[in-house]
């Protein structure tokens, strides 16, 4: 129970720092007690931190040793890369301050809290925390807004019409969404009107629900929706459209999913999986559903159509 406890005081800390969502959890709250040197007993106080310098492979040996949670080896780059390199971006944390110079990925890298953020820490359950955080925050902008500020910057734009775009989180497959959009749209559905785009980082990144609703299909479960839909008026097409970089494309279970998802629909539905290169849609290709379209936007002018009668059409 102390150590559940103790370990939930660092989480809580970790979350009024402002770190990202995902510094939020058990491995990044013990990494933290880890640079403090704060074990589980009950004599050990917040205001016995210490500031030890210490690598990724002692920190998790302490936490081993003191929290009794072993972590396997090779989930050493994991603490690395996800929770004491975004230590040392938010300020709390000094990577090699003991030697500056040491190379990147030298086995002898360490860490250490950085002193103010030391100080504060050492308050944590006294009165004087709350005041002690304000003014810490007012002095430090905290990760996660640097975080939110950067991502803003780094926006995937994408014309969705002359003259109209919309931004998208950043990432490979909100750039494969602006490609769908912008390259197949233009080349395979002239004319066409985006109803939908989904967004890795907000999920709704553009939706156009009276339309659908004009189609004679409503919404009611977003997490069901295809990355992309496209009305094409020439042909009364709905284009349902995956984007896949890293999950998988319209294969059988999918193509069921999005036919009683879409059933009400009085346009014809064409299902199509977009992906970025080939060497992606052979990881795929044993699972791609018939009589669906494929897409790749290394070569965006061709289709694949996987058999069928027509090369492009709904069934």
């Amino acid at each position: 129970m102390r150590n559940r406890t103790r370990v939930e005081d660092a989480l809580n800390i970790l979350k009024s720092l402002g770190l990202p969502r995902a510094q939020q959890n058990e491995r990044s709250a013990l990494c933290l007690l880890a640079i403090l040197n704060l074990g589980p007993q009950k004599k050990n106080k917040w205001f016995q931190a210490e500031n030890p310098l210490i690598g990724v492979t002692p920190i998790m040996d302490w936490i081993r040793e003191n929290y009794k949670k072993n972590y396997a080896p090779n989930t050493r780059e994991t603490f690395r890369r996800q929770t004491m390199h975004q230590f040392v971006d938010a300020g709390i944390a000094l990577y090699n301050p003991d030697k500056p110079d040491r190379p990147v990925n030298s086995p002898a890298a360490v860490y250490q809290i950085e002193p103010s953020a030391l100080t504060l820490l050492r308050s944590f359950g006294t009165t004087s925390w709350q005041g002690n955080l304000v003014a810490y925050l007012a002095d430090n902008e905290t990760l996660a807004s640097r975080y939110a500020h950067a991502r803003k910057q780094n926006l995937v734009p994408v014309q969705i019409a002359p003259g109209h775009e919309i931004k998208l989180s950043p990432g490979e497959h909100s750039e494969l969404i602006r490609a769908i959009i912008e390259d197949f749209g233009a080349r395979f559905v002239p004319g066409g009107v985006l109803i939908y785009a989904g967004d890795a980082g907000e999920k709704w990144g553009y939706f156009d629900a009276v339309l659908l609703a004009n189609l004679g299909v409503k919404v009611d479960a977003h997490g069901k929706m295809p990355d992309v839909v496209l009305y094409y008026p020439t042909r009364n097409w709905l284009l349902l459209i995956e984007s896949v970089t890293s999950h998988g494309p319209v294969d059988g279970k999918r193509h069921a999913e999005l036919t009683r998802l879409f059933a009400g629909s009085s346009a014809g539905l064409v299902y199509v999986t977009a992906f970025p290169n080939r060497a992606t849609m052979a990881r795929y290709l044993s699972e791609i559903a018939w009589e669906t379209e494929v897409w790749i936007a290394e070569a965006p002018s061709h289709l694949i159509h996987f058999n069928g009668e027509r090369f492009l059409g709904p069934h």
